[in-house]
């Protein structure tokens, strides 16, 4: 019967005070928007972002063989490291933790010719794995290089999906003949079009894979330009780095901590300084919402002081007729735990309704922006403890006044 009390006693306030109560749930609509959507932003942003990092491939390192830096065991340094099939092979052995690798060869002067259109984009000769490591998947219908085309040495070329739309327009590709530099190759596969924002030999979209031994076998090019491994647990990462390193070291007789020997650009660190980055940007979002939000329950404290005031002589009443403090306190708890609940819940709805609509053509800029669990337990918990400090502070000021001279008011 006392909930119901409240209740009664609340909707009549609510009545008789339209324009206040109307203020306050606006102000509380208001912090929980912005915090909700400020979250959901940023956790939108952030998975943009990661899409983005990882469209190069996911825990991978490209490893680059140059030359060397130092002497070692009476050799001179500036020795020249070259990686063959060999050296690929050793390492595949001997490096734990490694889902991947292949060796890859890069040529940006072959020219792609169907019907009239001629380009000249860049080639890549790869093993099978490559596309796995890397990100490469094939449309419906299509596929990448696989181990028979390796064994035959076959003319075959996956085509990124610009480079596709560059020579076959809207017609299908897959099945059909390209001649580079006057040899026909059968695309036997297109990409699908990928999020990366970096690269280090231009997109993928924009380039070409045929398998490493034809490549090998047409133009004669015996040592790979560079390799790429890629690891199951990035926390391995470091470790697989320094036994590649090693284990290299070791075949072509160089100092293993010669830096210049092999470089290595590993795609991880990106990843790791984007989840730092995003992490603090995200606190940095969240404690603006919540200062909103605070704001918010400063303006809902105050109006519950006022009500407080207006109410005095009928609180003086209640309390002459043996109602307790702790009911006097529950029932300002109740109006202002009601107000701060049917505010935030319009604040979710409205929240939701920007996102359910938020245009899908800004994804690719800022992401889209995700009510996740995370987000509405957090705002849900600061929207609660917000409402109980702006409704218990005047609540306990009410339950101390002196029954008699708030009868006298």
């Amino acid at each position: 019967m006392g909930w119901r009390n409240y209740l009664r006693q609340f909707l009549r306030d609510l009545r008789s005070q339209k324009l206040r109560a109307a203020l306050t749930l606006f102000g509380l609509v208001w912090g929980t928007a912005s915090v909700t959507l400020l979250l959901a932003f940023g956790e939108g942003l952030q998975e943009r972002l990661l899409k983005n990092i990882r469209g190069l491939g996911e825990n991978i390192v490209i490893c680059w063989p140059s030359q060397t830096s130092k002497t070692w065991e009476g050799l001179p340094r500036n020795r020249k490291i070259t990686i063959k099939d060999e050296d690929i092979d050793a390492l595949r052995r001997e490096v734990p933790g490694l889902t991947g690798i292949s060796g890859e060869y890069s040529n940006d002067s072959r020219k792609f010719k169907v019907g009239h259109k001629v380009l000249v984009p860049g080639v890549t000769g790869a093993n099978p794995i490559f596309a796995a490591m890397r990100n490469l998947i094939p449309r419906t219908g299509g596929r990448y290089i696989d181990d028979l085309d390796m064994d035959e040495r076959r003319r075959v070329v996956f085509l990124g999906d610009g480079l596709k739309k560059d020579l076959f327009g809207d017609q299908e590709a897959v099945g059909k003949y390209v001649n580079v530099n006057g040899v026909p190759f059968l695309v036997v596969g297109v990409m699908q079009k990928k999020e990366q924002d970096s690269s280090y030999q231009g997109r993928d979209t924009d380039r070409a894979s045929i398998p490493a031994t034809t490549f090998r076998a047409i133009y004669g090019q015996q040592n790979y330009g560079n390799f790429v491994f890629q690891v199951a647990d990035a926390d391995k990462v470091e470790i697989a780095k320094d036994k590649v390193i090693a284990t290299l070291a070791k075949i072509h007789r160089f100092d293993p901590s010669d830096s210049e020997a092999v470089r290595m650009w590993d795609v991880t660190e990106n990843e790791k300084f984007m989840h730092s980055f995003m992490l603090g940007f995200r606190i940095f979002l969240g404690v603006m919402g919540v200062l909103t939000l605070v704001v918010a329950g400063i303006g809902v404290s105050n109006i519950m002081n006022v009500v407080v005031e207006e109410r005095t002589k009928e609180i003086g009443v209640k309390m002459a007729l043996g109602a307790r403090q702790r009911m006097i306190v529950s029932q300002f708890l109740f109006e202002t735990m009601l107000l701060t609940v049917l505010g935030g819940a319009i604040g979710f709805l409205i929240s939701w309704g920007i996102c359910a609509v938020f245009p899908a053509k800004l994804d690719e800029f800022v992401g889209t922006p995700v009510i996740s669990l995370q987000v509405g337990a957090m705002t849900a918990c600061v929207l609660g403890v917000i409402g109980f400090l702006a409704g218990y502070f005047p609540a306990r000021s009410a339950a101390r006044l002196n029954p008699v001279e708030a009868l006298r008011l």
